[in-house]
Formats: C-alpha cells, structure tokens, sequence
C-alpha cells in the first residue's frame, strides 16, 4: 500500500492509506474497549520524521461513504500497508473487512462539555454507570459527535451514542476536566402519570357515622320531668295554666275519686238535723259495697243514676275534666250550725 507525507519541519502534516482490518484478527479483543488502532512500522518513521506532537490524533476517513471519525495509535506492530482497529469504529465509518482507510494527523482541542446518549435503557440498571464510564473513556483518547462508543460491562455490550461535544465536534479528552451529560436513551418511553389512588378507609365506623349514632342515642334517652299533671287551686277554682299530660289512671282508683264526690253532694248533714227530730230522723240509704257515705240520706231524684253518681243536669253544665291519679278530697263544705 502506497504511503505518502508532507515533509517539513514543526506543523507538518502526515498522511497515508491502508487496508483496515480488525483488531480481532491478531487476537487482541482488548483493544475494542477504547479508540487505538495498530499501524505498520514504517508509519512511525515518518511521524518521527515530521515530529509530529504527542499524544498522536489521527482524522480518519472512508473517502467512499464519505465518512469521518478520529482516533489514537498504541502500537506500531501491524503489517505494512495493513491497519487494525476496533470494529465498532469500522461500523461508525461503515467499512467492511480490508476496505481502504485514510489517515492524516491531526490536532483536537480539549474536550469541556460532552452529552451521552445510551441505545439501550439497560445501561441504566448498572449500579454506577458514572464508575463505570470513567473507567472505560481513560482507554479513549478522543470523541467525535456522531460516533457510537462501546463498552463491555459485566460481559455486555453496551453502546453510547456522542450526541454532543464541546468546544468543537470533535475533542480529546487525555489529561482534562470535562464536564459528562447524559441523554435520555434511544428506548426509554416516558411514563404516563397516573393520579395517586385515595387511601383505603381503616375498618371500623366513620366520624360521621360516630355522630350520627350519638344523635340517635340522644333522641332514645329519656328526658326528666320534674312534674307531671294537672294544676289545682286550694280554693276550688279552675286554673288558668295548661294542663300537662297525665298517663292513665287505673279503673280501681277513679271509682274510689268519684264515690268521694257522690256521697259530699247527696247529703246535708245541717238540714237533715233541722227538718228532722233526733228520734224520727229518716232512715239511712245504705251504700253499695266499697262506698263511703258521709252525713244523713236523701231520697234519690228521678233520673239519678246510680248510688254514688253525679245527677245528668250537673255532669252536662261542668267541663269535662281529666282525673288525676290520685285526690285527696272534693266537694262543698258544711257547717254543724
């Protein structure tokens, strides 16, 4: 393979061809974790000769698809004519097995910004993916925007496509502090947000329905009464206030009320003594069973009803009252004289 160069002093610029193959043809799967490739002998003479500075950068080319890459050189072993690299980089410049390669030296500013993009979202799983990619760069010697990196981690493959680099599209990143970015990967789909679901309730009843139950128990309790009845006057006149419910009175207690007021109204104890003698006094009806008479007899009317009731006139003209539970004593009072 013809080789050529521009001879002179500082600022000479070497370039040549060669066939390139990969570095897997003389067994050395190594070199495919970096950027270096392996030149001929004689391609050192000539950079020696030109006194190229180091490290050595070469701009490397498919003059055919019109593509264009950058590396660095390790070793000078290689056949003549023949260059070995790394067969990511001759995917990057879409080369097949022993196409011709172009070489011209070159020199990259130092590299301030540069923005990742992995192809794969398992690049993200590594435990510290930063570790890693420092540790695998130290084996690059440049970076070009365009290119797809390669790194071998944990027995993967793991490509990182240079989406960005600063200050030019091409830097080299031996002995600087450059600044590391990464993009979202080629794979990664974001996720929908979903609102939060509502907490469950814990078991067991509600503040609402703890207030509720209270009110119920509330409305159940009984209330106390301090008074229940009717209101009575000492001196026998109605009273004016309403009158509050009563329960009901036993059928047993109300005849006993009633026989109380017959027997005060069916007899005068002064006017039997006055139209009477203490001799010839007239005799006394005597009550039904359970009645209690007081003073002497007086003949029944017609229309009377029973022993002990009041006359149907009397009942008609007096309102309805309701009888208490218990009265000690109703009717007109009398005097002996």
């Amino acid at each position: 393979m013809d080789m050529f160069g521009l001879f002179g002093g500082a600022g000479a610029v070497f370039e040549s061809v060669f066939r390139a193959y990969p570095v897997s043809f003389i067994d050395r799967p190594d070199l495919e974790n970096g950027d270096k490739v392996i030149l001929p002998p004689s391609a050192l003479e000539r950079l020696s000769s030109l006194h190229i500075e180091f490290p050595m950068l070469f701009e490397i080319s498919n003059v055919k698809e019109q593509r264009k890459s950058h590396c660095g050189v390790l070793e000078f072993v290689a056949e003549e004519g023949v260059a070995y690299m790394p067969y990511w980089m001759m995917q990057n410049l879409l080369m097949a097995e022993g196409d011709i390669i172009k070489f011209k030296s070159t020199s990259l500013p130092k590299g301030t910004y540069v923005k990742l993009r992995p192809q794969s979202k398992d690049f993200l799983d590594i435990s510290n993916p930063k570790a890693v990619l420092e540790t695998t760069l130290r084996r690059y010697s440049c970076l070009t925007t365009g290119d797809s990196i390669l790194i071998n981690y944990n027995n993967k493959r793991f490509f990182i496509d240079i989406f960005e680099t600063r200050p030019q599209n091409a830097v080299t990143i031996i002995e600087t502090d450059c600044e590391v970015d990464f993009a979202p990967p080629l794979d990664y789909v974001e996720p929908v947000y979903q609102p939060a679901a509502a907490p469950v309730a814990a078991a067991g009843p509600s503040a609402a329905q703890v207030t509720q139950a209270a009110e119920r128990e509330a409305q159940l309790e009984p209330k106390f009464t301090p008074f229940v009845g009717a209101a009575k006057r000492l001196d026998g006149k109605p009273s004016s206030s309403i009158p509050i419910p009563v329960p009901p009175v036993p059928q047993s207690s109300a005849a006993v009320a009633g026989s109380f007021g017959a027997a005060s109204q069916g007899g005068s104890l002064g006017g039997s003594l006055g139209k009477g003698s203490l001799g010839k006094s007239p005799p006394v009806a005597r009550s039904t069973a359970g009645k209690i008479v007081f003073g002497g007899a007086k003949p029944l009317t017609a229309g009377a009803g029973p022993s002990g009731a009041k006359p149907a006139a009397t009942a008609a003209a007096e309102p309805p009252k309701e009888e208490p539970k218990f009265v000690p004593f109703q009717g007109q009072s009398h005097k002996l004289k």
